[in-house]
């Protein structure tokens, strides 16, 4: 494996081709508690961020991902991959916001490997632990799946088992399992969302279902208290793949079908129920029976999804512009929530919500929001070659704070 550079990076990336979606946490969750501690108390003190990029082989040959260290933000700052940590396949680079430590899993199994940061911006490598023991045999989907609790304590929720893994970071050793068989659902994909929601001491993330073409009308919130490590499964079934979640001005949480979901019913209504906002009370963990809105009311029969969360909490969706990219008989869902043609829209949360559609340049449907303290971020995939990661304002996008080549499946503040 190479050394590491020091150049940079932040997250959000929309889904691929096998993948179905999952960060930091739309602002409160992913990067919670307090990871190792690196290279010790002189160390420098400036802002760095770790970067996991994934580059196709050509023709078909073997990928790779690089985990790159950077202290650069912002100007359409250029990533190299030269001096990147090398790893087989795709791989993520997962951790607490400023907690000194990449912990580095991939699809070519079921292990975690822990590299510490050092003084001169590289990375160390230390012990490795696997999952393989709770049934686990690759980890492949998202950042967002592993939660920082403390320094001591993390959790990583597996969809293909229906179960969360506490584990010890700094011990690099398993402590529990949380099996979840209320989220279980016969010849069904499971998934979660690339960003949970962190509220007091609860880890909250919302789950997502597939069945071939078709989108099962079911929406699952999974609450973890972060103390106990008790959980609980609440569903409804008024419309599918609720995977994004934001906290409401009123203390509710809103949540609303990704664009995945969204791209299937637009493309056969048969498949799945039109795309939906639901209301979440944390309080009590039950849905709000009263509350359900179709999305496409809100921007005159348009498809929309994916509900993203801005700096100050501001909630935005995405709105497809049919004109940027024309739908054929044979397009793809996976293709049309990807595609560079979703616009952006302002949305004010409440009993009644509205939306306004905003004057910025369509983008894809599907991404993963990522926050940089109080710095929000998306990444646009330009194609499989490249990324460009463009930073949220109040009103919606605003600069590309950098380029890089392949697709930045996470990122993460490290000090």
């Amino acid at each position: 494996m190479k050394k590491m550079t020091a150049l940079l990076i932040m997250l959000a990336f929309p889904y691929l081709a096998a993948c179905s979606d999952g960060g930091d946490n739309n602002g409160q969750g992913g990067q919670g508690g307090q990871g190792g501690q690196g290279a010790g108390g002189n160390a420098p003190t400036d802002p760095l961020y770790a970067l996991t990029t994934q580059v196709f082989g050509a023709n078909g040959g073997d990928n790779q991902s690089y985990v790159i260290v950077t202290d650069k933000l912002g100007n359409e700052a250029a990533l190299a991959l030269d001096d990147g940590i090398e790893i087989a396949g795709r791989a993520l680079g997962v951790g607490p916001e400023n907690g000194g430590a990449v912990f580095i899993v991939g699809d070519a199994g079921p292990t975690v490997t822990r590299y510490d940061l050092q003084a001169d911006g590289t990375l160390k490598s230390g012990a490795t632990m696997s999952f393989q023991g709770k049934g686990i045999a690759t980890i492949g989907e998202y950042q967002g799946q592993f939660q920082f609790v403390s320094e001591s304590k993390a959790y990583f929720f597996d969809g293909p088992t229906a179960q969360v893994i506490v584990w010890n970071p700094k011990d690099m050793t398993i402590t529990a399992d949380i099996p979840l068989p209320e989220l279980v659902v016969a010849d069904t994909t499971l998934t979660f969302t690339a960003a949970p929601l962190r509220l007091g001491d609860d880890v909250i993330t919302f789950a997502g279902y597939r069945k071939g073409p078709e989108v099962p009308s079911r929406a699952a919130v999974v609450v973890v208290n972060g103390k106990t490590d008790q959980a609980t499964v609440v569903t409804d079934d008024r419309c599918g793949y609720v995977r994004d979640g934001i906290e409401g001005p009123d203390g509710k949480i809103y949540l609303a079908t990704e664009a995945y979901g969204a791209a299937v019913h637009r493309l056969n209504d048969a498949n799945a129920a039109p795309p939906c906002m639901l209301r979440f009370d944390p309080a009590t963990k039950t849905f709000d029976a009263a509350f359900h809105v179709e999305l496409n009311t809100l921007f005159g029969g348009q498809t929309a999804g994916s509900l993203i969360r801005g700096p100050g909490n501001e909630a935005f969706l995405k709105v497809l512009d049919e004109s940027a990219f024309p739908i054929m008989p044979d397009t793809h869902p996976r293709v049309l929530a990807s595609a560079a043609a979703w616009k952006w829209a302002l949305v004010t949360l409440g009993d009644t919500p509205t939306a306004e559609v905003l004057d910025a340049d369509p983008s894809n449907g599907s991404v993963v929001p990522v926050q940089f303290g109080d710095r929000s971020f998306v990444a646009l995939f330009q194609g499989q070659d490249s990324t460009k990661l463009l930073e949220l304002g109040a009103k919606g996008p605003t600069d590309v704070a950098l380029s890089t080549p392949g697709l930045a499946f996470s990122a993460f503040k490290i000090r």
